[in-house]
């Protein structure tokens, strides 16, 4: 690899005081999806800081960027050289003229199979996962001659790049909007109409008790067939937790747990990334499944499910929870609420059902658009994955 490049170099090891006027001191956490990412939360160092760190080499525009410290492996070329600098845990590599055609085949280069999976090989794993750069500079790799063909490859994976980062962008606006409309289109417990609203509504909302608009579920798994074993995710609702969840050890009590259908839903008290207070979510994935006692389950009665679904999916239930629970309210992450306190909390709704239904439209679009989104990334990126073990040796 060494022989490819004219230069192959880490990051600085000094420590540096932070200033809020000079040089970007980034690190390989800013290296995002093929691209360097800074935010107003990233340190910067002193001009002069700035000037012994490149004392004697100057990054450059088109330079491959390597994540070598951490997440071992993340790349991207860098398209802007000036009043920036990183940190040990990314590599600079600049590709030899003579024998690399371009940047962007040393990157794409960067993604292949090979050149990963000798990566992992090389990596020492202590505190953190990290890779020297004499191990960088043995790497193997099998480029073409002919640097047309470089350019050729170098092409492909670019583009199919840019289209996957396109993509990603579009994703992250769908789930940014969707998260706006959810905060205009609800009301928490201090307002009485939201900032959005239908046409043709416009009486107040109402505040009803959790327990006058569901039923607590109790029903308990009466045999032991192939019911899943189930556990609330922030993120993806109730999921099955077969291959991380020891069936057989806990065959015995499985019995005990709570049986659920498709359509009920369920509260995990426990603190999670994006949830303060614990996550609510519907059964929707499978027919049905066994939850242990230690969730609260319920089933929607007077109230639409997909509205009181997306409804959870806000922060306006935060405050209320939050209110009901008992003193020391968080242990260890768990919130301290009881079963009684949980279905006594108040959540404001319209009281007409259309309007609920509406609002569970719009959002179960959003929804939809996300997948689609999501479905097409995924082929994307298993399209990309395809070429790259294609086109390199």
């Amino acid at each position: 690899m060494g022989e490819s490049l004219s230069l192959l170099k880490d990051g600085t090891h000094g420590s540096y005081e932070s200033v809020q006027q000079g040089a970007w001191l980034l690190s390989a956490k800013n290296i995002i999806n093929n691209r360097v990412v800074i935010t107003s939360n990233d340190r910067k160092i002193s001009e002069n800081d700035f000037k012994k760190i490149h004392d004697k080499f100057q990054l450059r525009k088109g330079d491959v960027l390597l994540t070598i410290v951490g997440t071992i492996g993340r790349s991207a070329i860098l398209k802007e050289a000036n009043k920036l600098t990183f940190q040990r845990s990314v590599a600079y590599l600049r590709p030899d003229e003579n024998i690399l055609t371009s940047s962007d085949f040393l990157f794409s280069l960067s993604k292949s199979s090979n050149f990963q999976n000798q990566l992992k090989k090389r990596t020492v794993i202590s505190a953190q996962p990290g890779i020297y750069l004499s191990d960088i500079d043995k790497l193997n790799i099998t480029i073409p001659e002919i640097k047309k063909e470089q350019d050729k490859i170098a092409s492909i994976i670019i583009t199919i790049d840019n289209i996957l980062s396109l993509q990603q962008r579009k994703l992250e606006q769908l789930k940014q909007l969707k998260k706006a409309m959810l905060q205009q289109l609800f009301v928490d417990k201090n307002s009485k109409q939201p900032n959005l609203r239908f046409k043709n509504f416009n009486s107040d909302w109402k505040q009803r008790k959790l327990k006058n608009i569901s039923k607590r579920i109790l029903r308990k798994n009466s045999d032991l067939q192939s019911l899943l074993p189930l556990t609330i995710s922030a993120q993806d609702g109730l999921v099955d937790q077969t291959l991380y969840f020891n069936k057989q050890v806990a065959s015995k009590q499985l019995k005990n747990y709570l049986l659920l259908y498709n359509g009920d839903f369920a509260y995990n008290k426990s603190y999670s990334v994006g949830y303060p207070y614990g996550a609510i979510k519907r059964l929707d994935k499978y027919k049905q499944g066994v939850l242990s006692t230690l969730y609260i389950a319920f089933k929607p009665t007077n109230i639409n499910s997909d509205f009181l679904q997306h409804y959870y999916d806000t922060d306006k239930w935060y405050r209320e929870i939050y209110r009901n629970a008992a003193e020391g309210a968080r242990n260890h992450g768990l919130l301290n609420i009881s079963a009684n306190d949980f279905f006594n909390s108040k959540l404001v709704t319209p009281s007409d059902n259309e309007e609920q239904l509406k609002i569970a439209k719009i959002i179960n679009l959003f929804n939809h658009l996300i997948t689609l989104r999501q479905d097409n990334l995924t082929q994307l990126t298993t399209l990309k994955k395809y070429l790259l073990q294609k086109l390199f040796i």
